[in-house]
Order: structure tokens, then C-alpha cells, then sequence
């Protein structure tokens, strides 16, 4: 197919904007062992990536939750480390603290503003009503906004002595990740369906664009946006979505919900598209996590896994391990008698973690092929501009 001209002036456009911002990075990597010229992680999300805000704002988080790599709760909803964790190994950073986090923290390889059950949407109801969280993206974003003029003032005002606080040219040598979108998708799925949802899609890929805009204008540069997962393949959503058995493909997911994540996922796609034309000097990657995820799923044993479709830590057993009314780690009287949703004792060859969540070993597998570069669109060499760290 040939391209028209305005076309191919756009596509120059794009890569010589992507070849700019290389160029500047690797100006300052002497040698193969130099550190990564990303100084900081700056994220947005929702329990994917939550790495303890929630439970900072909302402290309650027990057991299992964190069992295999913290041996204790840490804010993240799973049994170890999320993806986030492990990009940020990967570039030589500590694991990024919690905005929302009192005590203990560290903000000069940046901040993680993600919070359990946050939505890109704002929320037109309680958490204490429907469960969702009150730190939308828009929040996530003021909050970013307010963090950067704190650090500059803070600057301006020549103090002396340690901080933790980053410097404040750091915010144009930072990544910028999203992981979020997921409880948009899902919190009214069973009730409207999925026809219902997809009316207010659109509203949902704008706001990312829109957020990535404003950070640009803050002085962001380099942008990860991870796409939706596979909700289909999900042990909780198999047993809550209304489906007939039609409804499953030969891997035991949900082939229409997948299929409208997949439309989702392309008009997420299409609009960062457009976006990165506004953006020159600017790396906006499109991250599908979904395709890693879904390979998972569909072939656990294929990369050292066992249990697709089935959840490490839930209560009911059977091929899905998932009972709606007791979650991981709770104890709930169900028909007289008392009942605990308990782990198991090999998250590692789980893909699911809670019916909902990813294991910390799906989450590494995750991240270790983004670190490989082969799920950015448009193509983005971190392994060049980096001296990758081993995440193990």
C-alpha cells in the first residue's frame, strides 16, 4: 500500500522526534555499565500497579498478600512484586514509594501515585459504596502537579541538608508509566454489558491522552502506556460475568469480553497515535501486556507455569478457585460456616494470583518481555539506552 505524502512527513515527523530523544539519552551514557539516564519513575494506576497508596490512605491489608518476595503485606495486591517493581529494577532504581505513604519514604527516583481500585474516569460514587477508589487519574494527576511545584519551591528555598526529595530538573529525565483502565472496563461490566461499557470507552482513551499531554507540558519525555489485560481469562470475572459455555474458547476464557478488551486496546492505541503527533521531542510507547498476558493464560506451561484460568488464593476450589463473596485472604461465614480464602503454596505456578490479579512470577514474565523490547509500538531500544539490571 502506498503512503500519501502527508503521510510520510508525519512518519518522519515521528522518528526523528524518537531518534531526538535517543540521541539526547545516549549522550550521557559513557559505557555499557553507565547508568540508565532515567533517574526516575513517575506512575499512574490502579491496584496493577499500586505498590502500597491504597493501603496508606486506607491502612487494612493482611495476609497473604505479599507472602513470596516481602514475606509480609506490602500495599500490593498480590503476592509479590508488580511490574512496575520490577521496571524499576531493571533501570537500577529502588522500588518507587508510594505518594500517598507517610512514613518511610523516598521520592528522588520519583513517585507512584497508583492506588487500588482507581479509575481513569472520575468516580460518581463512594468507595464505601461500590468499592472504587477516590484517586482517579485526574487526582493521580493534581497530585503529580502539586509534587513538582512542592519540589521546586523547596529548591528555590536553598535549604540546607538531606532530602528525599528528587532535584527539580528530574521530571525531563523520568519515565512515565500507566497502567490503568481496568476497573473503567469492569466495575459496571455485569451490570450494564458489554455494550453498555463500551458507550463511555472513548471517554476513557481521552483521558489518557489528555493526562499524557499535561505531564509533557510538566516536562515528561518518555511515556509507557500498558494496555488492557485479557479480563476474560480471569478466574473472578469467569465466575461473576453471565456467559454460556459457547462463550468460552478452547483456553477456558470469555472470547466476547475478550474480544471487546481487544477493541478497547485498539482505540487506546489508535489515540496515542494521534497524540504522539502533538508531542514532538517525545517517546510515547504503546506497552501490550495484554499479549503477554493472554500467551499466559492460553499456555501456562509453556513458560514454567501450571495454572492458567485457576486462582492461587481464593476459596471453592474447582477449576476456578474464585468465590465471589470471599476474597483472598478474608474469612466469611458462607451457608453457616465460617470460610477463608487461603493461598496457596506455590504462587509461582500461578498466573492468577486472586482471581484478579496477576502473580508476582506473571508480573516478572510481564516485565521481562517489556524490558525485551518486542511489545512497544512504535519500536523503543531501552536496552540501548540502558544498562538493563537482572530483575531476579
Amino acid at each position: 500500500m502506498m503512503l500519501s505524502l502527508s503521510e510520510i512527513i508525519v512518519h518522519l515527523r515521528e522518528v526523528l522526534a524518537a531518534l531526538l530523544v535517543m540521541t539526547a539519552m545516549l549522550s550521557s551514557c559513557s559505557s555499557e555499565d553507565s547508568n540508565c539516564e532515567f533517574k526516575a519513575i513517575f506512575n499512574f494506576g490502579d491496584s496493577n500497579s499500586d505498590t502500597g497508596g491504597f493501603w496508606a490512605a486506607f491502612p487494612a491489608q493482611s495476609g497473604p498478600f505479599g507472602m513470596t518476595f516481602f514475606k509480609k503485606p506490602s500495599g500490593r495486591a498480590t503476592d509479590g512484586r508488580v511490574i512496575v517493581d520490577f521496571l524499576a529494577q531493571a533501570l537500577g532504581l529502588p522500588f518507587i514509594s508510594p505518594y500517598l505513604q507517610s512514613i518511610g519514604s523516598d521520592f528522588r527516583h520519583g513517585a507512584n501515585y497508583a492506588t487500588l481500585a482507581s479509575t481513569v474516569l472520575l468516580p460518581n460514587t463512594s468507595l464505601f459504596v461500590t468499592g472504587i477508589s477516590p484517586f482517579s487519574l485526574a487526582i493521580q494527576l493534581n497530585q503529580m502537579k502539586e509534587f513538582k511545584a512542592k519540589v521546586i519551591e523547596y529548591h528555590s528555598a536553598k535549604k540546607k541538608g538531606s532530602t528525599k526529595l528528587p532535584s527539580p530538573d528530574i521530571f525531563g529525565k523520568s519515565l512515565y508509566t500507566f497502567y490503568i483502565g481496568q476497573n473503567d472496563f469492569t466495575s459496571n461490566l455485569k451490570d450494564i454489558g458489554i455494550e453498555g461499557v463500551k458507550q463511555y470507552l472513548p471517554q476513557v482513551v481521552s483521558q489518557i491522552a489528555a493526562s499524557v499531554k499535561e505531564l509533557y507540558e510538566l516536562g515528561g519525555r518518555a511515556f509507557f502506556v500498558l494496555n488492557l489485560a485479557p479480563i476474560g481469562c480471569y478466574p473472578a470475572f469467569l465466575v461473576q460475568l453471565p456467559h454460556k459455555t459457547s462463550d468460552l474458547d478452547k483456553f477456558g476464557c470469555l472470547i466476547s469480553y475478550n474480544k471487546a478488551v481487544v477493541d478497547y486496546n485498539n482505540m487506546l492505541k489508535e489515540a496515542l497515535c494521534r497524540t504522539r503527533r502533538d508531542l514532538p521531542n517525545a517517546s510515547l510507547l504503546y506497552v501490550d501486556t495484554h499479549a503477554v498476558l493472554l500467551e499466559l493464560f492460553q499456555h501456562p506451561t509453556s513458560h514454567g507455569l501450571r495454572y492458567g484460568t485457576r486462582a492461587c488464593c481464593g476459596y471453592g476450589g474447582g477449576t476456578y478457585n474464585f468465590h465471589p463473596q470471599v476474597f483472598c485472604g478474608n474469612t466469611k461465614v458462607i451457608n453457616g460456616t465460617n470460610v477463608t480464602a487461603s493461598a496457596c503454596k506455590d504462587p509461582n505456578n500461578y498466573v492468577s494470583w486472586d482471581g484478579i490479579h496477576a502473580t508476582e512470577a506473571a508480573n516478572k514474565l510481564t516485565a521481562l518481555a517489556i524490558l525485551n523490547g518486542s511489545y512497544f509500538d512504535p519500536p523503543f531500544p531501552l536496552h540501548k539506552l540502558c544498562h538493563l539490571h537482572p530483575i531476579g
